[in-house]
């Protein structure tokens, strides 16, 4: 019988390589046609890779944690074969070329650490009484370390104390798209000349209008009317006004947008992500609403495609659902600016010579100080905050 290559399919724009993050097969296993076979992670998103014939599960050439390329070899298929496994749970698959390990007798507690632990811990074991066969060893063949014993005795065990309820520490390998926050983010800083810009919003006529409104647009479109919607709306209404802000520097050049495409950061099953708002500009209110929903959703899934978070010219961000007072979010390039939103919080504040109690949130703009002036920034936070306030100048685009 034929066999079939699994291959890493074209994963997007910018995108050449990714992680296996997971087999959903072992070596033996029934596949379908176009059935999920494993699971690659880019710096972006996470994606299925499908059998392209239906049969049995031959090889796995690329195991859970290689890094592999477009087009690379992932494993192999037995075109039309039948199964002999019996169903079981999917397994790490054994790197290339090393043999899979064989089952050994479970040893017994009693038996003692191998003798060739280094002298430093067998004399400190010593010095303190422990038996190295209680200590958890981490060196190569199974030999407790120096720092394994020093580990062991900072433990209230060690002391005849209560054991811990798990271990002190744990090593886990940082996720594709978490390394890539880490260094975008990084980059971002050390490229850009970042400066933060603040205000407070009055969130009352915004707030009543919601309120007025909130079951009868739930009704109607079958979404809840959240304020997202709303800052998106202003946010596109001060870029017309401020168009540097919706601009990006590129070597020795500013490229100017003339489109309004707003990412949206969403906390994600695999993290923080910044899924798109296509031409938010020619969107309603409602139609934000919806497709923000939409792209949630798929965050939370894990389900977002490339398409969903690239070419993004303007960036909003809510700290305030994680209940964030004030903060200086960063740019995320090429972006030139960041729109942070903030808890709202009743706060006394004077209005017309008379302290009162308003529900007040506080706003952030951060910015790339080489395109962006402080007087542009300054003017692009207050457009924001009047249209807020006055949610009247955004039907009218004033």
């Amino acid at each position: 019988m034929a066999l079939k290559d699994i291959t890493v399919p074209t994963m997007g724009e910018s995108v050449s390589e990714a992680t296996v993050s997971k087999w959903f097969k072992n070596v033996g296993d029934a596949v379908k046609q176009d059935e999920a076979v494993a699971e690659l992670e880019t710096d972006k998103v996470t994606l299925e890779v499908n059998a392209p014939v239906a049969g049995v599960l031959k090889e796995i050439k690329a195991a859970q944690g290689a890094t592999v390329e477009v087009g690379a070899l992932l494993g192999k298929i037995e075109e039309g074969a039948v199964s002999t496994n019996a169903p079981s749970a999917p397994a790490k698959a054994p790197a290339p070329g090393v043999p899979a390990p064989q089952a050994v007798p479970q040893q017994s507690a009693s038996v003692a650490a191998p003798s060739s632990s280094g002298p430093a811990a067998r004399k400190i074991a010593e010095e303190s009484g422990i038996n190295l066969a209680n200590i958890p060893a981490t060196g190569k063949d199974g030999r407790a370390t120096k720092g394994d014993v020093l580990g062991y005795i900072a433990t209230p065990q060690a002391a005849g104390g209560k054991a811990s309820a798990g271990p002190r520490e744990e090593r886990v390998k940082m996720t594709k798209l978490r390394q890539t926050i880490a260094k975008r983010l990084k980059d971002s800083q050390n490229s850009a000349a970042i400066l933060t810009t603040f205000n407070e919003i009055d969130m009352t006529n915004v707030m009543a209008l919601r309120s007025e409104y909130k079951d009868a647009f739930e009704k109607k479109y079958g979404i809840r009317l959240g304020f997202m919607s709303f800052f998106v709306k202003a946010a596109v209404n001060a870029l017309k006004e401020i168009p540097e802000v919706n601009a990006h520097i590129e070597g020795d050049e500013i490229i100017y947008k003339h489109f309004y495409d707003i990412g949206v950061a969403v906390g994600g099953s695999q993290g923080l992500v910044v899924p798109v708002v296509r031409g938010a500009d020619q969107l309603s209110i409602a139609e934000i609403e919806a497709e923000i929903a939409r792209l949630a959703q798929k965050a939370k899934d894990g389900t977002l495609a490339m398409s969903d978070m690239t070419g993004g010219t303007f960036t909003v961000s809510n700290g305030g659902v994680y209940g964030s007072l004030m903060s200086t979010p960063i740019i995320n390039p090429p972006q030139s600016a960041i729109l942070g939103m903030h808890k709202t919080e009743e706060r006394p504040i004077a209005v017309k010579g008379q302290v009162v109690i308003r529900p007040m949130m506080y706003v952030a703009v951060s910015y790339d100080h080489r395109i962006i002036d402080g007087r542009e920034s300054v003017t692009f936070l207050v457009k924001i905050k009047e249209a807020v306030e006055d949610p009247r100048r955004l039907l009218l685009g004033v």
